[in-house]
């Protein structure tokens, strides 16, 4: 990954090659179709999208995308992300290969669902 300071993912995605911005304007969209009500932000240096907290990070390295939908986001498609290369809360898809965006619209729409159960029960337990 460059390291680059940017202060908005337009600008994450602007300092890379072309052919990697293509990439990760793929992943953008996935991410702002599953969860369109979800704020774009820069956390940790990298894209992330936020609904009731951290939702979702995604970062380009030298030879893949990584794709950060915490522990839980992972646990829940454990078997369908075997087939990448993986760390705790973090998976990495090859950039020579086609994103899998199926799955990746999935992974988002559960992480939705998790984060606004999440801010529910914070906001009913204050409430009593």
């Amino acid at each position: 990954m460059q390291n680059i300071q940017c202060t908005t993912i337009d600008e994450y995605i602007a300092a890379f090659p072309k052919d990697i911005q293509n990439i990760l304007e793929q992943m953008r969209e996935t991410i702002r179709k599953a969860a369109p009500e979800a704020e774009e932000a820069i956390s940790y240096a990298i894209p992330t999208f936020k609904l009731n907290g951290n939702l979702v990070h995604f970062a380009a390295f030298k030879n893949h995308l990584g794709f950060y939908p915490t522990p839980k986001g992972m646990e829940e498609f454990e078997k369908e992300l075997s087939v990448y290369k993986q760390g705790k809360g973090s998976v990495q898809f090859p950039l020579g290969k086609p994103l899998p965006l199926n799955l990746i619209t999935r992974i988002v729409e559960f992480r939705k669902r998790k984060n606004t159960e999440k801010a529910k029960n914070k906001s009913q337990k204050k409430s009593k």
